[in-house]
């Protein structure tokens, strides 16, 4: 896959199959619409081209509005390339370009730019300044120049139509397991081993310590979950069960800032500085103060038996 910063450096070979969207999460519904733009470039012989915008157009809309992503522009791409995408174009979104009228954006963008032969859009998508485009203003486009036009229907979770939105709150609640049936995986965070307080050492359990993790990240709810680790260097291994933690351990009083910890649970974590990825299985409890460290090291024995017992169920 084929990566643009911007509209005026694709060039089209052949048609270009266009699909619209900030994708956030790559979700099911997401995932749709991929599919659907891989199959016509197929047909057509062309290529399947996702133009989004960066930043996230709220950024500059809503400047000091705070957006948990769950996926990072750069982990957005890759899990795009996997689902077979040939190319994403990540448009510079500034106050001029959202002050493009529908018409335009379509006329000059992607008619004129990406030479646009098919476009498919989601149930619920609008475009151009003020949101003002929607699908029936596309229909009349489409006539206009001659370009195949579909709409994706919504796929539905638990009765509801799937959004990033629903997925971010499901995750900031600790509903990660709601969240990776709308996605399709675990919803998972990036960093790398950091030196601890070595608090789980003194109790037995030796812990990686999670640092670097970005802070546009969209992480959950404070608690102790069931995960599976990764550690993302060319040695491995992966998929390695774990227990993790994360919060302000009470306990301690380890201060305000969150730390996110994960004790692996059939091997020893080591190396500082390696580059690791935390998939979140299962919630488990919620965070907790303990009066002595006994009864944090009895708790956590509990924890390790029921992280056990939930992964070998996923």
């Amino acid at each position: 896959m084929h990566i643009y910063r911007q509209l005026s450096d694709f060039v089209p070979h052949g048609p270009t199959v266009v699909t619209l969207g900030t994708f956030d999460g790559v979700h099911l519904g997401h995932q749709a619409l991929i599919s659907r733009a891989v199959l016509a470039a197929r047909s057509l012989g062309g290529t399947a081209v996702l133009l989004t915008l960066e930043p996230h157009p709220r950024k500059l809309i809503h400047p000091d509005f705070v957006l948990a992503r769950l996926t990072l522009p750069e982990e957005r791409a890759e899990l795009l390339a996997a689902a077979g995408l040939d190319a994403l174009i990540e448009h510079p979104f500034t106050a001029e370009f959202a002050n493009t009228s529908s018409l335009e954006f379509v006329r000059r963008d992607l008619v004129g730019h990406l030479g646009m032969k098919h476009l498919i859009v989601g149930h619920d998508h609008r475009f151009g300044r003020n949101r003002e485009g929607n699908f029936a203003q596309l229909q009349e486009f489409s006539h206009v120049f001659e370009f195949g036009l579909e709409q994706v229907e919504a796929v539905n979770a638990g009765g509801t139509a799937l959004s990033s939105t629903k997925i971010r709150a499901a995750v900031a609640e600790g509903r990660v397991r709601d969240a990776a049936a709308s996605l399709g995986r675990p919803h998972f965070v990036r960093g790398e081993v950091v030196p601890g307080r070595g608090i789980g050492r003194n109790l037995g359990y030796r812990t990686a310590n999670v640092g670097g993790i970005h802070p546009d990240k969209a992480m959950p709810a404070f608690g102790v979950y069931a995960v599976r680790l990764d550690f993302c260097d060319e040695a491995g291994p992966r998929n390695l069960a774990g227990v993790a933690n994360y919060g302000v351990r009470p306990s301690f009083g380890s201060g305000s800032e969150p730390v996110l910890e994960v004790h692996l649970l059939d091997i020893e974590a080591q190396g500082y500085g390696r580059p690791v990825a935390v998939r979140f299985i299962d919630f488990i409890r919620a965070e907790q103060r303990f009066e002595t460290p006994q009864a944090l090291q009895e708790q956590i024995a509990r924890d390790v038996a029921e992280a056990r017992a939930r992964l070998a169920r996923n």
